[in-house]
């Protein structure tokens, strides 16, 4: 089953472009299209899987953030990786708050928490119930079975979204739940990919970043910041997260005929040159305020 969305997801305008026609290279094979608002210029997918179907989408062992299981030469690069980019995101979260009460909100295996334990008073939400599973087992968090638990939670000094936003079929209604359950003195960060990335432009319907129909949305800075303005949140600031950029252009390389390692790596290489005049990394963090 598929919904057609009337109304752009940010700002309920009503007059769509078309965009892109993206194929879904990790399960089903199928191509979705992408439309872009005429009024704050979000691109999103449309139609897409309704809520109930959307699960099917990711039954893959190769969707790490949810099986842990993948050993593909990308999927251990991956895993080595989260090792040290986990470590910068506990300096860019300590610059702002150095502990206190913090939700990773769609925390997927509960890698991050299980590091987060020793700062902070960590807390766990993912709708997908093998995530769930695999967070209780490897952190010691509270890990959140439902929306409903998490709605009667006490409020968080610290909220973190890694690569969750653009897969939230309620979007705004998810954000203005997280912004009620965030402290005064609190902040979130957020990352989602950057369609105005230079390996975006570089792979096209082929960047892997697109990830029909997981990724329902598929931000720019300009229309990012236009959602949180939507919801009355504050962007304090944008940081950069450069290794996105070498993994997601090795993902698209697998989407071409030819495709080599080495090319990614190398279109991962020059985006992040060009992203350090114009601060579009393939993938970027948010940091809000209320």
């Amino acid at each position: 089953m598929y919904e057609k969305l009337e109304e752009c997801p940010s700002c309920s305008h009503t007059s769509f472009n078309n965009h892109l026609i993206c194929k879904d290279y990790l399960v089903s094979e199928e191509s979705f299209a992408l439309v872009k608002c005429g009024k704050c210029q979000l691109v999103f997918t449309n139609p897409r899987p309704t809520p109930d179907k959307i699960a099917e989408y990711y039954k893959s062992e190769d969707y790490i953030s949810h099986s842990n299981k993948g050993n593909s030469l990308l999927n251990t690069v991956y895993k080595l990786v989260r090792l040290y980019t986990t470590n910068l995101k506990f300096k860019h979260l300590s610059k702002y708050v150095k502990s206190g009460r913090l939700l990773d909100y769609g925390c997927g295996t509960g890698h991050f928490l299980s590091s987060a334990n020793s700062n902070y008073d960590t807390f766990g939400y993912d709708q997908d119930d093998n995530a769930r599973h695999l967070a209780k087992t490897i952190s010691r968090a509270n890990i959140f079975d439902s929306i409903s638990q998490l709605k009667k939670e006490e409020v968080f000094d610290v909220i973190t979204a890694w690569h969750v936003v653009e897969h939230i079929h309620d979007l705004k209604e998810t954000l203005r739940l997280l912004k009620k359950k965030l402290s005064k003195e609190g902040y979130m960060f957020i990352a989602v990919p950057n369609i105005a990335s230079h390996d975006a432009k570089v792979y096209g319907s082929d960047w892997a970043a697109y990830d029909v129909p997981r990724h329902l949305y598929h931000f720019t800075q300009s229309s990012f910041v236009s959602l949180l303005k939507s919801l009355r949140l504050q962007l304090i600031e944008v940081i950069p997260m450069p290794f996105d950029s070498f993994y997601v252009s090795m993902l698209s390389e697998r989407n071409i005929a030819g495709g080599s390692t080495k090319m990614g790596l190398k279109n991962g290489l020059v985006s992040n040159r060009k992203a350090k005049e114009s601060g579009n990394y393939s993938s970027l963090i948010y940091v809000v305020g209320r």
